[in-house]
């Protein structure tokens, strides 16, 4: 490397490394629930065919089972000590944990991000792992891989790009090659510290229209630096490692000041005793419903809440509902109020598929029509993208 060559890239280097130190004020966090502290429940067990449910916007991907630790856990999920481990949050009272096996058996972490990510940007990704003491051994390759879809696999093994491809006229073949994660931890970084966390991080440039994110290791035992250490227990065949405080900010966008928005706002009294308070024509808002990006597929981590809200309607036989979809200010008036007619005729399918009689439930659509924040921030974007119902009869 030239000495202009060396220039221009510690001229990047400061570049960077100044957007990075000012990123809580120029640069807005692009994940949600970085340090995994919202939750539906306290964590009760560890459970090897689990299903990760329970931690806001984060879910699994595969059929390997993440899981997720707080303080407030059980004596198998709890903080610091629980079934697979001792430590610390990196920051806050929960982390999440992910497991990687000597063979092949693997599970990842996925969310969705904020925003999609801009072609051409630089953005840097980091997040914070740590390996139990209970493991035998440690692997290099964590990392961090974005799509423009979500992944969703039955498999129990490291995860792959499934392409169908057509051969001749009625004649199909799937395809199966590994992800290349965009950020990855170095082959020769061993993550073997138990005692600390770890930082895991890199920079890399968009594609365009990336919108999910999953954790994990993609490579094979045999690509993964996978090493015994004399120092662990040997009570777990393979490397577990908690994950904390996932972070994603772009690096070389420009961020413009943002328009007040002047949309009327649809005023709403909470309601701090929901049980206490059904009566015809109250209206509640669903907190914890998520979908697909601009479409109606419920996500795994909606269920607790559609379950509670299936449980509300088995106790009261007599109360028929409308479940309500609602928009942010994206996108034209017609497809706000497609996608909000089809995100409530979700929740109602669902409610439908947990044996509530249909004849008690209705849905509408009402778009963008009925912001109850201002759609001029991210996180007012937000809440406006919501699922309500209201009661019709008691």
């Amino acid at each position: 490397m030239n000495t202009k060559h060396i220039a221009i890239t510690l001229a990047l280097m400061v570049c960077l490394q100044a957007a990075a130190q000012t990123r809580s004020v120029l640069r807005p966090e692009l994940i949600y629930n970085p340090s995994f502290e919202q939750y539906q429940e306290c964590p009760k067990r560890v459970d090897a065919l689990g299903t990760l449910t329970i931690v806001d916007a984060w879910y699994q991907p595969t059929a390997g089972s993440a899981d997720y630790f707080n303080v407030c856990g059980s004596r198998e999920c709890g903080v610091p000590k629980n079934k697979l481990g001792i430590q610390e949050p990196h920051s806050g009272n929960g982390f999440c944990g992910i497991y990687c096996s000597k063979t092949d058996y693997r599970e990842y972490l996925q969310t969705e991000l904020k925003e999609p990510l801009k072609a051409g940007e630089m953005y840097r990704l980091a997040f914070f792992v740590s390996l139990s003491e209970y493991s035998s051994g440690s692997v290099a390759t964590i990392g961090g891989l974005f799509t423009t879809d979500r992944i969703s696999d039955t498999v129990r093994s490291v995860l792959m790009n499934k392409e169908i491809r057509t051969l001749a006229p009625g004649i199909t073949q799937t395809v199966a090659t590994y992800y290349e994660p965009q950020v990855v931890n170095p082959y020769d970084n061993l993550l073997a510290n138990t005692k600390d966390w770890m930082q895991v991080s890199g920079v890399f440039t968009a594609q365009g229209g990336e919108r999910y994110l999953t954790i994990g290791n993609f490579y094979p035992a045999a690509q993964s630096n996978l090493k015994d250490l004399d120092s662990l227990t040997y009570l777990l065949p393979g490397a577990y490692y908690y994950i904390d405080d996932v972070s994603l900010i772009c690096l070389s966008c420009n961020y413009n000041p943002i328009t007040p928005d002047t949309t009327p706002i649809v005023e709403r009294t909470p309601v701090e005793s929901p049980k206490d308070s059904f009566q015809v024509g109250a209206t509640f808002i669903l907190e914890n419903i998520f979908f697909d990006f601009d479409k109606a597929n419920l996500l795994q981590q909606s269920y607790n809440e559609l379950i509670k809200l299936t449980e509300i309607l088995k106790a009261h036989p007599k109360m028929r509902i409308e479940v309500r979809g609602h928009t942010d200010n994206h996108g034209s008036a017609e497809y706000n109020q497609r996608l909000s007619e089809n995100r409530a005729k979700a929740v109602v399918n669902f409610l439908v598929l947990q044996g509530i009689d249909i004849k008690r439930l209705q849905y509408k659509g009402f778009g963008k029509s009925q912001p109850i924040e201002s759609n001029a921030t991210e996180e007012g974007r937000a809440k406006n993208r919501r699922v309500e119902f209201k009661i019709l009869a008691m």
